[in-house]
C-alpha cells in the first residue's frame, strides 16, 4: 500500500537535533552543577567578563513568576509541555527548512528546561556574563537553543525563506 504523504525527512532530522540538544543541555548541567558543587557553589571566574554561577530558577524567563508553591511548579511543568507539543505539531506541518530548524531549537530548549523542572524542581542556570558592574541574566544551553530558534524563526518570518524554499522545490 503506497504512503499517502511523503516521509517527513526534514522533521525526522529535526527530531534528531532536538534529542541531541536536550542531551547536550542535560550533560552540561550535570557537569557544571558538579563543578560548582566541588567549589562549594562559589562563582568560578573563567574570564574578566564571564563566570559560572549557580542559580536555581523556579519561575519562567529571567525568574519571573518564581515561587515555591506546588501548584506553581506543576503549572510551570504543564504549560511548557503543552507549548512544546503545540510547536511540535507546527513543526510537522511546516515545509521549509528554516521554519522547521527554528522550531526544533525552541522545542529542544523548552524540553531541556522542562526536564530540569521535573527532575530538579527548578531550572539550573549558570552562565553569567558581566561588564562594568552589569550582569546579564544567568542562563543555560537550553536557553541558548530557545534564543537561536527564535532568531531563526524571526529571520524566516522577515525574509520568507521557508516559503521561497517551498516554491523552489
Amino acid at each position: 500500500m503506497p504512503l499517502e504523504r511523503p516521509f517527513p525527512k526534514k522533521q525526522v532530522l529535526a527530531l534528531a537535533l532536538i534529542c541531541a540538544l536536550v542531551i547536550v543541555d542535560q550533560l552540561s548541567k550535570d557537569w557544571i552543577i558538579g563543578l560548582l558543587q566541588d567549589n562549594a557553589f562559589q562563582p568560578i571566574e573563567i574570564t574578566s567578563f564571564f563566570r559560572l554561577v549557580m542559580v536555581w530558577n523556579t519561575g519562567v524567563s529571567f525568574g519571573m513568576f518564581g515561587g515555591d508553591g506546588n501548584s506553581t511548579h506543576w503549572l510551570l511543568v504543564l504549560l511548557p509541555g503543552l507549548v512544546a507539543l503545540g510547536l511540535a505539531v507546527w513543526m510537522f506541518k511546516a515545509k521549509g527548512w528554516p521554519e522547521i530548524l527554528g522550531l526544533a531549537f525552541v522545542i529542544a530548549g523548552a524540553l531541556g528546561n522542562l526536564v530540569d523542572r521535573i527532575n530538579r524542581g527548578a531550572v539550573a542556570d549558570f552562565f553569567d556574563f558581566h561588564a562594568a558592574g552589569w550582569h546579564f541574566w544567568a542562563f543555560n544551553v537550553a536557553d541558548c537553543a530557545i534564543s537561536v530558534g527564535v532568531m531563526i524563526l524571526l529571520y524566516d518570518a522577515f525574509t520568507n525563506a521557508s516559503a521561497n524554499e517551498t516554491e523552489a522545490t
